[in-house]
């Protein structure tokens, strides 16, 4: 059994404390056969996980549409979901990445809503992740009642029964997992939950620091079959090189593109850096 470290009194901790009174309201019992009677009602979603694995041998980019965060703070608040979405999906994103949480990025479960209903009237689809600090099933339920193809799990930030409650929540409901880690003890609990789909956060969410040396050192301790990903810190191709030398199958970007005058261009160059 592993145990969450509890010496994170840091960022991450103030930011789970308000996620946790945040859905104390909505909390309530979700059982898996609710999750999947839910799923069987709605329309297919593409699938996150083999969109991370391109026949064409370039790198995934996951491209995340941010308004702000606790490290950059304003990054790009006046923008709407579904226009940055059209964007990312004309510059050839892979998977995107929606922020739905509002207290400290800037986001809502709207801004997901509002962009799998633009691909649904305007298809090609591409795979959303809804982005958020997820704690509770029923946050399972509104990613998959609002078109996302997968779900973030924070591996540091949650008990080994919060994991399991989640990723068989994810799965009863048709969505993939993401799991997110930071270091060699998270990677070992992803492991234990036979996690399909890894993601080395960069940054640190306690004192939210980034070092790229993460992925480098974390990434080729990977089982066999596992999806690797590369969060945060990637603003240049220079950076995407890296992290496909490590290992990596995909790139999770959100400041550098949200920022950039083309993301076409940036997108290109980051999927295509060797």
């Amino acid at each position: 059994m592993y145990f969450v470290v509890r010496e994170m009194a840091d960022k991450l901790t103030e930011i789970m404390a308000w996620k946790r009174r945040e859905i104390a309201p909505l909390v309530r019992d979700v059982p898996l056969t609710e999750l999947a009677d839910l799923h069987a009602s709605l329309p297919a979603l593409p699938s996150f996980a083999q969109a991370l694995r391109r026949a064409d041998g370039q790198l995934a980019v996951i491209a995340e549409i941010k308004r702000r965060s606790p490290s950059a703070g304003a990054i790009a608040t006046g923008i709407a979901a579904p226009d940055q979405a059209r964007k990312y999906r004309e510059a050839g994103a892979s998977a995107l990445s929606v922020l739905t949480d509002r207290e400290f990025f800037g986001g809502q479960l709207a801004d997901l809503e509002a962009v799998t209903a633009l691909f649904r009237k305007d298809p090609p689809a591409v795979p959303c992740l809804r982005k958020d600090f997820m704690i509770h099933p029923i946050q399972v339920r509104q990613a998959r009642e609002a078109g996302a193809s997968a779900i973030l799990i924070i591996v540091r930030a949650l008990t080994d029964e919060e994991i399991a409650a989640l990723s068989h929540s994810a799965q009863a409901a048709g969505l993939d997992t993401l799991f997110e880690i930071h270091n060699e003890p998270d990677l070992a609990r992803a492991v234990s939950h036979e996690a399909k789909i890894i993601g080395v956060n960069n940054r640190d969410l306690a004192v939210f620091t980034t070092d790229l040396g993460i992925s480098e050192r974390l990434i080729p301790q990977f089982p066999a079959g596992v999806i690797a990903v590369s969060e945060s810190g990637i603003i240049a191709p220079r950076d995407a090189a890296r992290a496909r030398a490590w290992g990596a199958h995909a790139i999770l970007v959100g400041e550098a593109l949200m920022k950039a005058a083309d993301p076409r261009e940036l997108l290109q160059q980051l999927a295509t850096a060797t």
